[in-house]
This record gives C-alpha cells, structure tokens and sequence, in this order.
C-alpha cells in the first residue's frame, strides 16, 4: 500500500474530526446543503447535531442525487458463504475462532458451490457476492479462484468479500472472472482496531487497510468499502470511510466504488457493542455520505429489517441484499447445521423484496451490465 491513504488519515484523527463535528453551526449545514461539490469540513457539519434541523432538506438533496447518477434502480444480489473456518479472533465475530459457538464449520466442496448457484440462479439473481471466513491456510486463494470460476457459470457478476490479498492473487482471481471485491476495514481507528481482533492475519491493519486498492489495481472492476457501525464513535469512522473513498476514485479511478453500511445488531455473548448506532443516526450518515459522494454505490444488507430497508430506498441506496443465509450452505446443501456469521432481520424472499422496490416507485435491477463487457473488443 502506498503512504498517501495512511497519512491522510493521520492527518484527521478522532479528536480533529470531532472538534470540527461539535462545533458546527445550522450555518454551515446550510453552506454545506448550498454547494454543488462539497468537501470533508462540509461531511462534518453535515454529521453534527446542528445538521437535525436539517434532515429533511438533506433527504430531498440526496434523493435528487441518487436519480441524477444512478436513476430509479436498485441493483439486487446475493451473498453465497463458501466456508465459515476462521482463523481469526474478531471479538464481535459470530465466526471467530474463540467466539465460543459449537455449530458445524464447513467449507463448501465444488459440487455444492455448483449446487447452491444453481439455486440462487433459478430464483433470478444475476450478482453473488461469495464469502469466507479468515482461514488463508484452510481456504486458499487457489480454491477461491476455483468458487469464482465455478460461479461465473451462473452468475454475470461475481464478487468477493474474504481475507486480505496481496496484488497478484487478486490478479489471479480477476483471471478468473471476479468482478467485484469487497472488504470492510472494520474500524479505522488503531485502538479499535487492536481491541477487538486479537488473533490472525487481519490484526495487521495497515495491511487490511491496503487491499482495497490492491484489488483495484489488479483489476476488480466494482470495490466496496464500509465501517463496522458500531465499533466506535460512527462520526470518525464515517469521515474515514468517505476520505477511504475519495482515495480509491482517484487512485483506481478504472474502479467503481461503493460503500456498504454494515451495523452490529447480534453479536456473540462475549462482546458489548461500544457505540450503538440508531436508526435516525443511520439515515443522517447515509444522506451526508451521499451529498459528499454522489457517484458512489450505496449496498444496503439484510441486517436491517425489512420495513427500515424500504423505508432508506429513496434516500441513496444503490444496491440491496435478498433471501440472504450468513450459512455455507445455506440455500440447498445443509439448511440450518452450520454456524451463521450473523443472525438477519430482513427474511423476505428476492422476489418480495424486490416488489418491495416497485412499491415505492423504484426499479429492482437483475443484471446491469452485459458479460460481452468483460474483454475487450479485437481492433
């Protein structure tokens, strides 16, 4: 990873961004909402409680956005876990290695990948996005190459969200036909950080905070990035997350980047979640990073409940989650028997949600792109 992205983190630690936040004024809200292109201070005042009066004019702005770059669609996909072996000690982590859960830990053998696509594919989906714990040594790059592969067979759009990489193994999985990687930095605070993963690879954090542009450069075409909310104070990590983003559209500007809104709901018996983030706290981040990032995809999981969900569709989400298992095996091989990483609210079907989308005037998107894309066209 180059030292840009890390200094300019350094360059705003919590105590800066949350002086700026605190002492923000309905003034500057206004400013902010009164700009064409906004920057940083602007993401600041908009995240400050002078910005509660505001909500409203902030929701019709981000709306007006999201239609102007994205229109009236919301792109559906699919999470397909693939292994839930983790060799890492993630302390919020239902997958964790001394998260204290006996479930049945697997690790999908290729004809149940071809098995759980098959599934997913016949319920309409076009876009999987597969998943693995943090088990380099158990679940190899080699073997994710080989579920890639296998699901480009069904899906278009195939994306991953696993264990940090360095440059030529994401290579090697974009030689397979991966478009999309996704990977969540957590927390960008280093305290945090350390608190709360104590064992494996992923406790290096500057490594992790580098894969992202790795996996640009080596050719994922789609990169989503996001904070664990929850973790810590939301307003800190939210300013990171955008300075994270701005960092890959001008450094894998190939790229299109997408911010994710993961929060922690259930959590194993073991961890207390640290900085609860409410649902009025999530739509104000939501609509500041959108009025800061209006070219960014927003995803939007089924960790929320499906009335919440509906309810954030015109205020900037992009990209939804449906009929969702946080199990390997989820969808056709093993049911209920194996250990979920998180336990969901949202349990509808795609084809619910994505009535669910018409109902408010949107547009549910299968498949967005044409696989002709995918290679160049011979001069």
């Amino acid at each position: 990873m180059s030292d840009k992205l890390l200094n300019q983190l350094n360059e705003w630690p919590r105590e800066r961004v949350l002086e700026l936040v605190e002492r923000a004024t309905v003034a500057d809200v206004d400013k902010a909402l009164a700009k064409e292109e906004r920057g940083l201070r602007d993401l600041a005042a908009l995240f400050s409680p002078a910005a509660d009066s505001r909500l409203e004019a902030m929701a019709q702005e981000a709306q007006r956005l999201t239609r102007w770059h994205f229109g009236r669609t919301i792109g559906l996909y699919v999470p397909l876990y693939l292994s839930n072996v983790c060799g890492a000690d993630c302390t919020y982590c239902g997958y964790a290695v001394r998260s204290g859960n006996r479930q049945r830990r697997v690790t999908l053998k290729p004809d149940e990948i071809h098995r759980e696509c098959a599934e997913l594919a016949a319920q309409g989906f076009q876009s999987v996005l597969l998943l693995t714990g943090e088990a380099p040594r158990v679940v190899k790059v080699e073997y994710i190459a080989q579920a890639v592969a296998i699901a480009r067979e069904y899906f278009p759009s195939v994306g991953i969200e696993v264990y940090s990489m360095d440059h030529e193994s994401y290579k090697r999985l974009v030689e397979a036909g991966l478009e999309g990687v996704t990977i969540y930095m957590e927390t960008y605070d280093r305290e945090t950080y350390r608190q709360v993963h104590l064992l494996g690879a992923k406790k290096d954090y500057e490594y992790r905070l580098g894969a992202s542009e790795r996996a640009g450069k080596a050719g994922a075409r789609r990169l989503s990035i996001g904070a664990l909310l929850g973790l810590t104070d939301w307003r800190v990590d939210c300013f990171h997350v955008a300075m994270h983003a701005m960092h890959l559209q001008k450094e894998c500007w190939q790229s299109a980047v997408a911010i994710s809104f993961p929060r922690l709901r259930h959590v194993p018996k073991r961890f207390q979640i640290p900085a609860l983030v409410s649902d009025r706290e999530m739509v104000r981040l939501m609509l500041a990073l959108r009025l800061l990032l209006p070219e960014a995809g927003f995803n939007l999981s089924t960790r929320e409940t499906a009335a919440f969900r509906d309810r954030l569709i015109p205020l900037g989400v992009t990209t939804m989650s449906a009929g969702s298992s946080t199990r390997p095996g989820g969808y056709s091989s093993y049911g209920e028997e194996t250990l979920e990483q998180f336990a969901l609210e949202d349990h509808r079907t795609a084809a619910e949600v994505a009535e669910a989308i018409r109902s408010v005037g949107y547009d549910p998107v299968w498949k967005d792109f044409d696989r002709a894309f995918d290679t160049a066209v011979p001069g």
